[in-house]
């Protein structure tokens, strides 16, 4: 029997599109059609695909590179405020161009990067979510953007739309008061989308003559990515609370308008 994901929202140009609201937080559950996340919105007809124009879009926050931005720049509906917050910008030029060549080129993706350890560099970006200067800024103004928006849909995305969208879905859903159990049930429920997404590049790469579990842990979550973040939290903040005042600046009056806004009965 399948069993359908009830966060998932179908759009024909763009994939793993899903709705933060629905799940229980400490103060209530969390209200529908405030936050959604998803993949980048590169396809042309994105702006007037009728499942993202139906979103009423406030905002559309692109966490992507530079480099990703100019290659592949969005197609936002009309009307929607476009926010770009590279998460990564402190990444060297040339890495950033290599890392996405992923997309379009993965036998020379893994020339550029040959005999990486895949999990090991995975884990790595997600602590420079953390504590990396280009990331704090960025998700403390992505925190801001919601704020602003004032309960009006905001869209969050980067490429895939799993790792660092996950972690600006799995810093809303803590703020929110969600539980540890539902954050990672929802950071790990992209893969059916992602692993579909990439399967013509595993193709290819194969084809070419590539051994697939060499690129698999770069086109997947995997709970010790998320782990490896929550320590860097740990390590460098003393926990998620200092994290979000003293990583990203936040003031306790924004992370209480934060949980508010997201919550049903919210603003």
């Amino acid at each position: 029997m399948t069993v359908t994901d009830p966060f998932v929202v179908s759009a024909a140009a763009v994939f793993n599109l899903r709705d933060l609201g629905g799940r229980t937080a400490s103060a209530g559950p969390l209200a529908r059609g405030r936050v959604f996340r998803s993949g980048e919105l590169a396809d042309p007809r994105a702006a007037q695909d009728p499942a993202i124009v139906a979103l009423g879009l406030h905002t559309v926050v692109d966490l992507r590179t530079s480099h990703e931005v100019r290659e592949r720049p969005d197609h936002v509906p009309d009307g929607a405020r476009y926010l770009h917050l590279d998460v990564l910008a402190d990444m060297p030029p040339q890495a950033a161009a290599d890392q996405a060549r992923l997309m379009t080129d993965p036998h020379a993706f893994a020339q550029a990067f040959g005999g990486f350890d895949a999990v090991a560099q995975m884990q790595g970006t997600y602590r420079d979510l953390v504590v990396g200067d280009a990331a704090r800024t960025g998700y403390a103004a992505f925190v801001r953007a919601v704020l602003a928006a004032e309960g009006a849909p905001v869209l969050v995305h980067c490429t895939a739309g799993k790792d660092r969208t996950g972690w600006a879905t799995t810093l809303l859903l803590l703020a929110a008061g969600v539980d540890d159990d539902q954050v990672q049930t929802e950071y790990l429920a992209v893969n059916p989308a992602v692993r579909a997404a990439f399967a013509p590049i595993i193709a290819r790469y194969v084809a070419g003559g590539g051994a697939a579990e060499v690129l698999a842990p770069m086109l997947e979550v995997r709970p010790e990515y998320l782990a490896a973040a929550f320590e860097q939290v740990e390590l460098q903040f003393g926990g998620f609370a200092g994290y979000l005042r003293d990583g990203l600046g936040l003031a306790d009056d924004e992370v209480r308008g934060l949980r508010a806004l997201l919550v049903s009965s919210g603003v």
